[in-house]
């Protein structure tokens, strides 16, 4: 009888977290895509849309650091909702944005702004992911890969779900409501955080600020290639792609919005059958070192082969649109045995603070993709952008020749109970 009261109550919590981080999922897409239209559409160049990110990376780098050591001092629950809580903050201070502003004042208090969504965002996911390590029982772990695939998987489709909605937000109702109407929700969604437990993720032991520094080899190395693989999606996905449908083949907001948010949804369904697909075609057994060298190598031919068919003449609609159903396979392979692998790494009592330094790297690398996406799409273009997506997933590979496969008695076999 207990065992089964501890297990409704395990999934009454796993699915108030994944409840909110949807939501807050939902809302980070439809930002994200309202910025960057909006700020084409009044003539900001490429360069110019990718520094009013670039707050929210920078801030996304700091809270991954710092949120870790926070959520294991304050429980995960105060981390999950206070991100919840800044996005809202973010949302209205958007929408008081005035178009007469000079230009400077108001890239500055863009970035302000998404300062706080980059906090927001790293925190809520620092929070859900690390929540998922502690509501799958100690019995159930056979099933870690498969839960974390499902939370990632889902919340990858629900931000494509985002970008759609961001682009039909700004058609239908303007900047200004669009962002109101988001606000309006995620406040709403805040009160099922009174349905969470207090204290979850918080360790009795109290955590020197020092302790940050110190990881281990595995999530050092795992890290690093993290670092260069989501460099190597953002330096082209972000800033230029959108970019380049918008302004070369003329694409409307709503093409724009929904092919991003088509090929998001897709790409996190693959994320969400990964375990199955993996265990059904591979070994069996749960993702090692040689899983996520293999998956790394093999989309480093990827960028590689749309740049080469756009200089070779190849339609820009035909070589963009199925290289990236192609990339967003193979990516979404690395990114859920990357999600795996992490948290088959790290330890119960270092499952916030592990998980927080992992996406620091995460966030570094998303800075320098989208900072460089802007940069290189100004100069080079897209196919410039697509070369340096392809060194950047060649340097994932090399890093990851590093890294050692889980050990025994920490690895998390998947074979029974499995079904991301």
């Amino acid at each position: 009888m207990a065992s089964t009261t501890a297990s409704s109550a395990n999934l009454k919590n796993y699915i108030l977290v994944t409840l909110a981080y949807w939501g807050f999922t939902i809302t980070d897409g439809a930002l994200r895509m309202l910025v960057l239209l909006y700020f084409n559409q009044i003539g900001y160049t490429p360069l110019q849309i990718a520094f009013l990110f670039l707050f929210y990376e920078v801030f996304g780098i700091v809270t991954n650091f710092l949120g870790g050591w926070i959520g294991s001092q304050l429980g995960l629950k105060v981390t999950l909702y206070t991100g919840i809580g800044l996005q809202v903050v973010s949302l209205v201070m958007l929408s008081w944005l005035n178009p007469s502003w000079v230009q400077w004042l108001a890239v500055l208090y863009v970035m302000t702004a998404q300062a706080f969504s980059g906090i927001a965002k790293d925190l809520t996911k620092m929070s859900s992911k690390s929540a998922i390590r502690l509501v799958v029982p100690q019995d159930a772990q056979s099933s870690l890969f498969k839960w974390v695939a499902i939370l990632t998987g889902s919340k990858n489709a629900l931000k494509g779900v985002g970008f759609f909605v961001g682009s039909a937000l700004l058609t239908l109702f303007g900047f200004v409501n669009a962002l109101l109407i988001m606000a309006g929700g995620l406040f709403l969604l805040m009160f099922t955080g009174l349905m969470l437990p207090k204290g979850m993720g918080r360790i009795k032991k109290k955590v020197k600020f020092s302790q940050l520094f110190s990881k281990s080899q595995e999530i050092n190395i795992l890290s690093a290639a993290r670092f260069f693989l989501f460099g190597s999606r953002d330096v082209w996905f972000v800033v230029a792609l959108p970019v380049f449908l918008r302004e070369f083949l003329g694409w409307s907001f709503y093409q724009v919005g929904g092919f991003l948010a088509v090929w998001v949804i897709g790409y996190g369904v693959i994320q969400s059958l990964a375990p199955t697909l993996i265990r059904r075609f591979g070994s069996g057994r749960p993702p090692q070192a040689q899983t996520i060298q293999f998956w790394t190598f093999t989309l480093t031919l990827v960028p590689a082969a749309i740049a080469l068919s756009l200089q070779l003449g190849v339609p820009a609609n035909i070589a963009i649109v199925g290289g990236l159903m192609l990339f967003g396979v193979v990516f979404a392979f690395n990114s859920a045995v990357h999600s795996y692998l992490v948290l088959a790494f790290t330890d119960d009592d270092k499952v916030a603070l592990n998980v927080g330094f992992y996406y620091m790297a995460n966030s570094g690398g998303r800075l320098a993709g989208t900072v460089l996406s802007g940069l290189i799409y100004q100069m080079l273009g897209l196919v410039g952008c697509l070369w340096t997506s392809m060194f950047f997933v060649l340097a994932a590979g090399l890093v990851s020749l590093k890294l050692p496969n889980p050990k025994p008695s920490k690895a998390i076999a998947w074979k029974a109970g499995d079904g991301d």
